[in-house]
C-alpha cells in the first residue's frame, strides 16, 4: 500500500551539526541565579539610596556587599555594576521596594536550592526575612 521512504528526512539533513556551544545545567543555573542576585542588589541599591531619607535599615551596606560578592563568584569574576540612583526621585516607595526586594530573594532562594549553594540560601534567606520584616506595620508610639 504505502511505499517505504528512501530518501533521507529534510528535517535531519536541514538540522545538521550543531555548532554553537551548549551549556551544562549548572552552568544554566549559574547564570540564572547571578541574574536574580544582580536584580537584587540594583532594588538593594535604590533602598540604600533612600535610607538616609527615610530612615531605613543600616544592614543594607552589608547586604549590598554580600550580594555583590556572590555575583562577581557565580560571574567567573566580573563584578556586577551598581546602581547609582539620582537624588531627586519624586516620592519614594520604599514598601514597593521591599516588596519587589522579598520576592527576588525569593526567586534567588528556589534557584539557590535548586544548585545546593548554601552560601547563598542563606544570604537570601535572610534578606526575604529583613525585606518582610520591613513590610510588616510598626505599631504607632506612644505620646
Amino acid at each position: 500500500m504505502y511505499e517505504p521512504i528512501r530518501s533521507k528526512s529534510v528535517h535531519s539533513t536541514m538540522a545538521g551539526p550543531t555548532d554553537f556551544p551548549r551549556r551544562s545545567r549548572d552552568e544554566e543555573l549559574d547564570i540564572q541565579l547571578a541574574g536574580h542576585l544582580a536584580a537584587l542588589l540594583a532594588v538593594t541599591d535604590e533602598l540604600r539610596a533612600l535610607a538616609p531619607d527615610t530612615g531605613l535599615d543600616t544592614g543594607l551596606d552589608a547586604a549590598a556587599e554580600r550580594l555583590a560578592e556572590q555575583v562577581t563568584r557565580l560571574r567567573g569574576g566580573r563584578a556586577p555594576v551598581r546602581l547609582q540612583v539620582a537624588a531627586g526621585r519624586q516620592e519614594p516607595r520604599p514598601a514597593a521596594l521591599h516588596g519587589r526586594a522579598h520576592t527576588l530573594a525569593a526567586r534567588a532562594l528556589v534557584v539557590a536550592a535548586s544548585r545546593a549553594d548554601t552560601a547563598v540560601a542563606i544570604l537570601t534567606a535572610e534578606r526575604m526575612d529583613a525585606h518582610s520584616s520591613a513590610l510588616e506595620p510598626r505599631p504607632l508610639a506612644s505620646r
